[in-house]
C-alpha cells in the first residue's frame, strides 16, 4: 500500500477524533464550569536503514559513504488535554450558586470516591446536606456540610459558610499541582488519570469564591464552529486522497496485467 494511503487513513481517523471532541465542547457550551478539550499533534518519522549508520572514520575518505538522512513526517494526535481557562461569571442571585474565580476546585463525594469540580450549582437535600445538582455531597472540612433548613446563608471569598450568628464550616476549595494529570470522568467531575498522581492543597487567597454566581463554560462557540469546518474540510481531502491513491493502484495493476499478458 502506498504511503499516501497510510497517511490519509491516519489523518482521517485523527480528524474523526477531533470532530467528536469539538462536538462534545459545543454540546456543553451551557454547562456550568465546563472546560473545553483540545488536542495536540506531533510528527512521527519513518527512517530508512542508512539513517542509523554513522561513519565513524570520516578521515578515510573525502566523500560521505551514506546519503543524508531522509525522513517522512506523518502527523498524529499526541494528546488530548483539558484547557482550564477561567470562564465568565454569570449572576444568578441564588445564595447556593457558587463560582470559583482563579485556580481551584470544589470537592464532592460520590460512591466511587472524592472528585473535583468547577460546577458550583449546589442545593440542600431533604436531610439538610449541601449537594451538587447530581446529588453528590459537597465536602467542607473533609466531610458533609449540614445546613439549617430555611436559614439565610452567606459565603465569603474563602468559602466559609455562615448564618446570621455562627460559622457553619468552610468548603473544601483546593488547587492541584498538575491539572494536566486530571481527566474527565463524567458529570462535570475530574479525577486523576490512571497511573498519575495529583497532590492537592488548600486554595490560597488568590482563589475567590463568589456567592450568587455560576462560572460559564469556557467554550467559544465561534472558535469551535471554525474548528469544525476546518476538520470537515480536512476529512474530505483525506477521503479524496484515499480514493485517488486507490485509483492509481488499480490503474497500475491493470497496466501490469496487460503488459505481462
Amino acid at each position: 500500500m502506498r504511503d499516501s494511503m497510510y497517511s490519509a487513513a491516519f489523518g482521517a481517523m485523527s480528524a474523526e477524533h477531533r470532530l467528536n471532541m469539538i462536538a462534545n465542547n459545543l454540546a456543553n457550551v451551557n454547562t456550568s464550569g465546563y472546560k473545553k478539550d483540545k488536542v495536540a499533534f506531533h510528527d512521527t518519522f519513518m527512517r530508512f536503514a542508512h539513517d542509523y549508520l554513522v561513519d565513524s572514520k570520516p578521515f578515510l575518505r573525502d566523500k560521505e559513504m551514506w546519503p543524508q538522512a531522509h525522513v517522512m513526517a506523518r502527523p498524529r494526535l499526541s494528546s488530548q488535554q483539558t484547557e482550564f481557562v477561567q470562564g465568565h461569571l454569570e449572576v444568578t442571585g441564588n445564595p447556593l450558586d457558587l463560582a470559583i474565580q482563579g485556580d481551584g476546585f470544589f470537592k464532592v463525594r460520590t460512591p466511587e470516591g472524592d472528585f473535583f469540580t468547577r460546577n458550583g450549582r449546589f442545593t440542600v437535600n431533604a436531610e439538610g446536606v449541601l449537594v451538587n445538582e447530581d446529588g453528590y455531597t459537597v465536602l467542607a472540612q473533609g466531610g458533609p456540610m449540614q445546613l439549617p433548613l430555611g436559614a439565610q446563608l452567606t459565603v465569603d471569598a474563602s468559602g466559609m459558610i455562615r448564618t446570621k450568628d455562627q460559622e457553619l464550616g468552610r468548603l473544601d476549595v483546593v488547587t492541584v499541582d498538575a491539572p494536566n494529570n486530571l481527566e474527565k470522568i463524567g458529570k462535570n467531575l475530574y479525577g486523576a488519570r490512571k497511573g498519575k498522581e495529583v497532590a492537592e492543597t488548600p486554595a490560597t487567597s488568590q482563589t475567590v469564591v463568589a456567592q450568587g454566581y455560576l462560572e460559564k463554560s469556557n467554550v467559544e462557540v465561534v472558535e469551535e464552529m471554525v474548528n469544525m469546518i476546518e476538520v470537515q474540510r480536512g476529512f474530505e481531502l483525506y477521503q479524496k486522497m484515499i480514493s485517488t491513491t486507490g485509483e492509481l493502484d488499480q490503474k497500475a495493476i491493470d497496466q501490469v496485467g496487460r503488459a505481462s499478458g
